[in-house]
């Protein structure tokens, strides 16, 4: 029994590798489950599902790690698709479409940024109440009506490269660049010192608050994103659009070893994290899980998640 625990234990700190095999096993799992899960077909839909959610959750990671949430990404991805196709309607550029899409999630996680730094609002609250916000104004501008949504947008939602989903090489390219952001530059690890240790930051000199401004804007940015290649996808911009993503987008950050006190987190973790959450989304669909077990399923993978984190730090503390 001790030596299963220390076993778990020993897992728990390097959690790359403990959801890298916790997403070994159920790829085992399915393989065998279903006959169609191994299909070239279905693994690239699991690709192009894990795609907006690690796009996402990239954002969502340096605003955790800076001691901050984020919970307003699953309506500003909507919100995004919804003014981005209003506008490529409207004028008949598609590129004041897409800009213009990229500008309100831009503008969303600002807000999110000067409501946490500068009206001292904490950020759970306030990203909570531009959740609201966001879908309000998305129903409101579309009356809870699709807009229809094409052209570049729809190839990078949908398109592929030899025959590899351009959303997922899109995942990718971006991990790599904010992997190498986090690590390589000051600014990153300006975020990392400020979720580790805000007080001993701003006596080194760091402009927290700036700092903290710049991941939101990036998280709303990431999200705003997000939303243009979800509605590519689809064709279409819906209003609800992104609906509970900000569960998987959080899922996928703590699973992928971020710590929620701040400080500790690993972008590579995060592309694990959402590949599972893609994986299980899947294994629902193959398996023929109610809609309502995988609500359940979700929140148990986020309580599982913030309790390996919880028993890493106490063996750090130990």
């Amino acid at each position: 029994m001790n030596q299963s625990l220390s076993f778990i234990r020993d897992l728990g700190k390097h959690r790359e590798a403990s959801v890298l095999a916790m997403l070994a096993a159920v790829a085992i799992y399915l393989s065998f489950a279903s006959d169609y899960f191994l299909e070239p077909r279905n693994l690239l839909n699991v690709g192009r599902q894990a795609s907006v959610v690690a796009i996402v959750a990239l954002g969502q990671a340096l605003v955790i790690i800076a001691r901050g949430i984020d919970l307003s990404v699953g309506s500003v991805i909507g919100l995004s698709a919804v003014v981005g196709a209003v506008l490529m309607r409207d004028t008949g550029s598609e590129t004041i479409g897409l800009v213009g899409g990229l500008a309100t999630g831009l503008a969303c996680g600002v807000v999110n940024g000067l409501l946490y730094t500068r009206f001292r609002i904490n950020p759970f609250i306030a990203t909570l109440g531009t959740l609201s916000i966001a879908r309000g104004i998305a129903l409101l501008m579309t009356g809870g009506i699709p807009v229809p949504f094409g052209g570049f947008a729809e190839f990078v939602g949908a398109g592929r490269i030899h025959n590899i989903p351009v959303s997922f090489l899109l995942m990718i390219v971006l991990a790599i660049i904010v992997h190498i952001f986090a690590v390589r530059t000051v600014t990153g690890r300006e975020i990392y010192a400020i979720g580790d240790n805000p007080k001993a930051s701003r006596l080194a000199g760091v402009n927290i608050h700036y700092i903290r401004l710049f991941v939101f804007a990036l998280c709303g940015l990431l999200a705003g994103l997000g939303g243009l290649i979800l509605a590519g996808n689809l064709a279409s911009a819906d209003p609800n659009l992104g609906m509970g993503y900000e569960l998987d987008v959080i899922a996928a950050v703590i699973l992928g070893g971020t710590a929620l006190s701040g400080g500790r987190g690993s972008i590579i973790g995060v592309i694990i994290g959402a590949l599972l959450m893609a994986l299980l989304n899947n294994a629902f669909v193959l398996l023929g899980i109610s809609a309502y077990c995988q609500v359940v399923t979700k929140g148990l993978v986020i309580i599982f998640a913030v309790g390996l984190d919880g028993l890493q730090r106490r063996g750090d503390d130990d």
